[in-house]
């Protein structure tokens, strides 16, 4: 109702076109399917409702409270058991809370990841829980403006602060996989990852290096690896091999576990043994980790807790602003796992 008391009329999609210079079916699209839309317009679209202060009335039934809800999960690559634990995790979570749950898989791929969003707009999903492989992508952004509560695990970009999330703590797992192996008597040590391409891998290397800064005498090699994979870590770990023996790595450091494992495979045919001519340190504590030879000391991280702590968080969302900036960031911490690689 008016001030002056007469009752205000409800704005609808076609006042919503015309302020943006749209069709309304292009503002069907921004709020059904905004990847279908470019971002010049979209953004008009986004400045008109808010303008006007437009709810969708589909956006208030799937809110309504009291029904049963759904959350989707765009998992970054479930061919890596990383994820396939934090997924578990978030799994036994949901069902323990009798929430429904739709899981998709982005293959490492933006491109795939943007559609998977898509999709679980698409299925009217009250939630989402993503492991972002673009983590500047603008449709992360998109999911924030049209008011999805939205969780990031794992991984959340500097564009992203404010936005809900559980992590690892991954500068600390770097600084104590460096500091086990200094105090295993290693000197020539070297970070077998991609710190140019991933903030993660990126803060595992920057907290080595604190702690090698830290003991002196120390040095700390980043040897390039091109993805999160065995094949990635095999084609490392050949290039390590081949280096003569007074400049080859005592010890190296992974960016995760297969990266690691594949290095193994390729020290392995170059007729290095592990630990004796090279010490191995991965990170993850994937199930293979126990039942490699050797089995792999590693940085575990607690993976199942990082998907349910994103459901939880989730349901908290729904019973709150989800732009609400308190208690709206959870870090875990790693712990070190020894075994026979180093």
């Amino acid at each position: 109702m008016n001030s002056d008391g007469r009752t205000q009329r409800t704005v609808t999609i076609r006042d919503v076109a015309e302020r943006a210079g749209v069709s309304a079916g292009t503002v069907s699209n921004v709020l059904n399917r905004p990847f279908y839309v470019n971002s010049d317009t979209r953004e008009r679209v986004l400045d008109a409702i808010r303008d006007l202060d437009f709810v969708p009335r589909q956006r208030a039934r799937q809110y309504r409270p009291g029904r049963l809800r759904t959350i989707g999960m765009a998992a970054a690559n479930l061919s890596n058991p990383f994820f396939v634990d934090v997924v578990l995790g978030a799994d036994a979570a949901a069902s323990e809370l009798d929430l429904g749950m739709v899981v998709t898989n982005s293959a490492y791929d933006a491109d795939r990841e943007n559609q998977n969003l898509d999709l679980l707009v698409q299925q009217r999903v009250q939630g989402i829980i993503i492991s972002p492989v673009d983590e500047k992508s603008s449709s992360l952004q998109m999911l924030r403006d049209r008011g999805v509560p939205t969780v990031f695990v794992d991984r959340v970009g500097e564009h992203h602060t404010t936005a809900w999330s559980v992590v690892v703590d991954d500068r600390i797992g770097g600084r104590i996989g460096a500091q086990h192996l200094i105090d295993a008597g290693y000197r020539r040590i070297a970070f077998v990852g991609h710190p140019d391409r991933s903030p993660k891998v990126r803060d595992r290397v920057d907290g080595a290096l604190e702690v090698v800064a830290e003991a002196g005498g120390v040095s700390l090699d980043v040897i390039e690896a091109e993805s999160w994979t065995v094949e990635a870590g095999r084609a490392a770990g050949e290039l390590i091999a081949d280096r003569r023996v007074e400049r080859r790595p005592e010890a190296i450091l992974c960016a995760n576990d297969m990266v690691a494992l594949g290095a193994i495979q390729a020290f392995a045919r170059a007729g290095l043994r592990v630990p004796e001519d090279i010490a191995v340190v991965g990170y993850d504590d994937i199930a293979w980790a126990e039942v490699s030879s050797p089995r792999l000391t590693t940085i575990r991280q607690p993976r199942e807790l990082l998907g349910a702590t994103a459901v939880r968080m989730i349901r908290e969302l729904f019973r709150q602003d989800a732009a609400q900036p308190e208690n709206n960031h959870v870090m875990l911490r790693p712990e070190l796992v020894l075994r026979d690689s180093a």
